[in-house]
């Protein structure tokens, strides 16, 4: 007996191979047969958005849709921004239905996809059912215009927050968030929607841009702080005697309010205050008042016991300072204060009373010189006396240059001037402070015949007699070119005290011998001075007498203003010694203009120059 052995492998593989044809047989027959079944109609279980159109042929069931479905017409999307609602059917915003498409895309459902991919469809649709999404047509520029008009009802610019002043009124406006509606993003979101077929609300993508400043209301609150009285400031701890205080309006402090922008760590800030520019011209007007020197001790040199002796106290001087000023202003005014103290510095003097001569190199006499004004009128003797007095007792320190307008002040009726002979404009008239040059005349003499270095000296316009008189009165031409004229800030006197020591001036008038001298005090450096003129050189006569109407003068009256002089040329030279060689030599050329006599004469008087013969005035240079 035979038997025949087979391999189990090839046995189960020829059995899976033939299951495999014999399904594939079975769904192709299924599917032929299932399409023939339904040949020209709609698979089974299918819809459209809803709406049933199974068995149906494309055409049939493109009537029913086109029947059935309203929701272009009916339906109702809705866009809403806050409290405002929109409200628009498709077709207002361009939605076209095709009911043959949709037909024709609900027909090919099942009939696509490859074998497999028809028979799934046909069996999903059979058992749990398929809809197919209707066709439509979706003009986006119909919606875009809808959109438009949507958004031109929400977008708005990025406003910043603003304060400003109307008169003294302080008006802040809030800002404002920008918005804008993106049209395209909104635009997904609706065609989405209207393939749904179904009512719904459509977001708006808004897009939010905030400003820099949204609120400035606790500004506006500070500004009116500012502006609820008036500015009042003053100097700290001050007494009777000083300046101050002073109000600023509130009107005043109105034009001064600025409001500002400023970055701070990223972030936009408002700042309000006073405009620094306007407040610092404003501190700087004032700090003319409020600033005060130091003021040295003035001390007199006692003779006997070689030691200085105190006249006046020392003053401690005063600064402000305007940048540190602002500041507290500003701060404090913010604060909702109104009465602010200026912020001020204390400058000590150089010397203060409690200082000795051995300390300040003061130990005895430098020089001494003294000048004559005989023939002096009581008004120039006055203005002599008020000039020099300033001088008493006053300080010059090491390497300082003088000047004599600095510590002469202001000349003025106020200050204890009178009106006297001056020379003004190329004439001798009546002015304030008449016989001022009387002192500056010794004080240049004492500083050139003490050898120091004079650096600004001006001449008088021509030769003036009281200052060539010697102590028996006559007239010396050799101290011609040795006077000196200050009209202070215009024209000054100054020399430079070159030494190591501090140098003490002492001014002493003799009204009845008509004598002014001047002292100064140091400590000798061994210098000595030896000096040369040419005296009065080029000498030209005065030209002859001027003749000058006055209505004030009554007929026949004549009076004489101004004085001849001879016109003349000076050169000084002088040399300083020390330690037998020329330590320095400086020349002073001196130019006298010749001058003429002036009379003036009353209305109707017949023969001027016979007039002021018979009083022997205004003779001419030959009489």
């Amino acid at each position: 007996m035979t038997f025949s052995r087979r391999n189990p492998f090839k046995q189960f593989l020829a059995a899976f191979i033939g299951g495999v044809i014999l399904f594939l047989g079975l769904v192709f027959v299924w599917i032929v047969g299932y399409q023939l079944a339904f040949a020209g109609r709609i698979f089974p279980g299918i819809s459209v958005a809803g709406v049933d159109v199974s068995g149906l042929s494309p055409n049939d069931a493109a009537l029913k849709l086109n029947q059935t479905l309203s929701f272009p017409i009916t339906g109702k999307i809705l866009f809403r921004a806050a409290d405002t609602v929109w409200v628009a059917s498709p077709v207002e915003l361009g939605m076209v239905f095709d009911p043959s498409a949709s037909a024709l895309a609900a027909y090919q459902y099942g009939r696509s996809g490859g074998l497999f991919g028809a028979l799934a469809g046909q069996i999903g649709a059979g058992g749990l059912g398929a809809d197919v999404s209707p066709v439509i047509i979706f003009d986006q520029r119909v919606a875009y215009t809808y959109l438009q008009n949507i958004a031109s009802q929400i977008d708005q610019p990025v406003k910043e927050a603003s304060l400003y002043l109307d008169g003294t009124n302080v008006v802040a406006l809030p800002g404002q968030v920008g918005r804008l509606l993106s049209l395209d993003a909104t635009l997904i979101y609706l065609g989405s929607q209207l393939q749904s077929f179904r009512d719904g609300e459509v977001p708006l993508v808004i897009q939010e841009a905030a400003p820099k400043l949204l609120d400035v209301s606790s500004q506006a609150d500070a500004a009116r702080r500012m502006l609820s009285q008036p500015l009042t400031i003053s100097i700290p701890n001050s007494g009777e005697s000083d300046p101050g205080p002073w109000t600023y309006d509130i009107p005043v402090i109105a034009n001064m309010l600025t409001v500002n922008v400023v970055e701070n760590n990223g972030r936009a800030e408002m700042q309000v205050g006073l405009d620094l520019n306007a407040l610092r011209l404003s501190l700087i007007e004032l700090k003319t008042y409020v600033d005060r020197l130091p003021k040295n001790a003035r001390f007199i040199f006692n003779d006997e016991t070689g030691q200085i002796e105190p006249i006046s106290a020392s003053s401690i001087g005063r600064v402000m300072d305007v940048d540190a000023s602002i500041k507290a202003i500003n701060e404090a005014l913010l604060r909702g204060e109104h009465t602010v103290a200026l912020v001020v510095g204390e400058q000590q003097p150089a010397v203060a009373d409690t200082a000795s001569g051995a300390d300040l190199g003061i130990t005895q006499p430098i020089i001494s010189h003294t000048t004559y004004f005989y023939g002096s009128s009581s008004e120039r003797i006055q203005n002599i006396v008020a000039a020099s007095s300033p001088f008493h007792g006053v300080l010059v320190a090491p390497g300082e240059t003088f000047s004599m307008g600095n510590t002469l002040g202001d000349v003025s009726l106020e200050n204890g001037f009178a009106e006297a002979l001056i020379i003004y404009g190329g004439r001798t008239i009546k002015g304030v402070g008449g016989g001022v040059c009387q002192v500056s005349t010794t004080l240049f003499r004492t500083v050139f015949f003490g050898g120091f270095p004079v650096v600004e000296r001006y001449s008088h316009a021509y030769r003036v007699s009281y200052y060539e008189k010697t102590i028996s009165g006559d007239i010396d031409p050799s101290l011609a070119g040795l006077d000196a004229t200050v009209y202070f800030p215009l024209v000054d006197f100054k020399f430079v005290n070159d030494t190591p020591y501090w140098m003490l001036m002492e001014t002493y008038v003799n009204v009845s011998a008509r004598t002014l001298t001047w002292k100064i005090y140091s400590t000798p450096d061994g210098r000595s001075v030896t000096w040369e003129t040419t005296g009065p050189t080029n000498v030209v006569p005065p030209p002859p007498p001027i003749f000058e109407e006055n209505p004030e003068l009554k007929a026949e009256q004549i009076s004489q203003i101004d004085y001849p002089a001879q016109g003349a040329d000076v050169n000084v030279t002088r040399t300083i010694w020390r330690a037998g060689q020329i330590y320095f030599s400086d020349n002073f050329e001196t130019h006298y203009q010749p001058w003429s006599a002036v009379c003036e004469y009353g209305t109707g008087t017949e023969d001027p120059i016979k007039a002021a013969k018979r009083k022997e005035l205004c003779l001419s240079p030959d009489t």
